[in-house]
């Protein structure tokens, strides 16, 4: 009799809301020596606990989890940030909760990104692949090769995707545009269920397409 084989377990927008993280990880039935985890991006801005987010990322990686990490628009954002580009920008899209957050506890509240941070949000994918899927922040253009995608469109593309149906080869599982609960049609699941705005933060188990929101 064949091992089943691993799962993975993709998990929606964090927004710093990390006591519903921990939540979720705690539900989810995960198997350290089998299963992935995949982030599809957006761990920061706008809810309380971004650094504590980034934070329990690293540990599951440092924890020997595998833990696949992309990149939201909002760590893009943070990354210009932190290069002194669109500052205003970044700041009035949840960025100053996330300054607070790294803040706090700090001598004389100044805001200290940990290199380790820094070389996380670095380090970020734009896109995940595996043999029946694909993993995205926000989507892809129609008509175009996934290699060839912009990354305006990978970070922040919405109805042009959601609502197309065109066969991208293998179904997508995407994150960014929040919905009351997954979004769910045969080529693409929608996992953003709005958890900083008093919704649920939602993980996707594959194959098998079960749902598991706190």
């Amino acid at each position: 009799m064949h091992e089943e084989a691993g799962k993975i377990y993709a998990i929606g927008d964090v927004h710093g809301m990390l006591f519903k993280l921990e939540r979720l990880l705690d539900r989810i039935p995960f198997r350290r020596d089998r299963d992935r985890l995949v982030f599809l991006g957006d761990y920061v801005d706008r809810g309380p606990d971004s650094r504590g987010v980034i934070d329990r990322v690293l540990q599951l990686m440092a924890h020997g989890v595998r833990v696949v990490c992309l990149r939201g628009n909002h760590e893009l954002m943070m990354e210009n940030y932190l290069q002194d580009q669109d500052v205003e920008f970044f700041l009035v899209n949840g960025g100053a909760a996330t300054l607070h957050s790294y803040s706090v506890g700090n001598e004389g509240g100044r805001c200290m990104i940990p290199e380790a941070h820094k070389n996380f949000l670095h380090g970020l994918k734009k896109f995940y692949e595996t043999d029946d899927y694909l993993f995205v922040h926000a989507g892809f253009r129609p008509g175009i090769a996934v290699f060839d995608q912009s990354d305006d469109d990978v970070y922040w593309i919405r109805s042009e995707f959601i609502g197309s149906d065109y066969d991208f080869g293998k179904k997508v599982i995407f994150g960014h545009t929040p919905f009351m609960k997954p979004f769910v049609d045969r080529r693409k699941i929608g996992i953003d269920t709005g958890a900083v705005y008093g919704n649920k933060l939602t993980c996707v188990s594959l194959p098998d397409e079960v749902f598991y929101s706190v």
